[in-house]
């Protein structure tokens, strides 16, 4: 129950409780305002995977060169039928300005909304970062078509985001569903099985022993019971 997954921490004299939201759980439906104005969360992507992300502040400079990616990428994430939602503890009026900055400088016009959190949603989710008062943990959700997380990823303020990892995550997800496969580490580029995927082993000999035959007739190869792989 999530009741049991209540999670205290400690920070100086300061006491707290966080419901941290956990992988599989469903996104909470959320009521947000929006660059692009008020959105229902997760219910305005239905039908679509989205990455929610959210930055610490508006006007500083490694969120900045996130921001200048992220919409650099945006038509690849569209591309994996995936909407982008930013997310700061910032007045919607920071959000605007900020952007209007981002085009004057850099020629970039941000397309995705940005949500203006008043610290309701970012403690819904567990993200403010302990001892920062406001600011909120650089972290990134993935959520599929069915509003259910999928990923969850943190980082501290000092490191920008990888695109090509959040959108290689999504792509993996997309094949884990429609393949029933896994995805081995640096995929589509791993040490051992290149671009291959790996096929989930068997609970009985009985499929252990038809695994070993589609082995032989070309479906998929295997180094032993447990770890076989195949093309897509």
């Amino acid at each position: 129950m999530k009741e049991d997954r209540d999670i205290k921490k400690k920070h100086g004299s300061r006491e707290y409780s966080k419901m941290m939201p956990l992988l599989g759980d469903d996104f909470p439906k959320l009521d947000v305002q929006t660059t692009l104005g008020m959105m229902k969360l997760p219910d305005d992507f239905k039908g679509k995977w989205f990455v929610l992300f959210s930055h610490p502040s508006d006007f500083t400079p490694v969120c900045t060169t996130e921001f200048v990616s992220f919409q650099k990428n945006y038509e690849k994430f569209k591309e994996l039928n995936c909407e982008l939602i930013g997310l700061s503890v910032d007045q919607v009026f920071s959000h605007i300005k900020w952007i209007e900055w981002i085009k004057d400088n850099f020629a970039i016009d941000i397309e995705f909304p940005i949500i203006a959190d008043t610290g309701a949603v970012a403690n819904t989710l567990g993200i403010i970062h302990p001892n920062k008062g406001t600011a909120t943990v650089r972290s990134v959700f993935i959520i599929d078509t069915n509003g259910k997380i999928r990923t969850i990823i943190y980082y501290p303020q000092e490191l920008g985001r990888n695109m090509a990892e959040i959108l290689r995550a999504v792509k993996g997800l997309q094949i884990v569903d429609k393949e029933k496969v896994a995805m081995p580490a640096n995929w589509p580029d791993n040490e051992l099985l290149d671009e291959n995927v790996i096929v989930p082993p068997e609970p009985n000999m009985t499929k252990i022993k038809e695994r070993f035959k589609k082995a032989e007739e070309g479906e998929f190869a295997c180094y032993d019971w447990w770890f076989c792989h195949k093309k897509i």
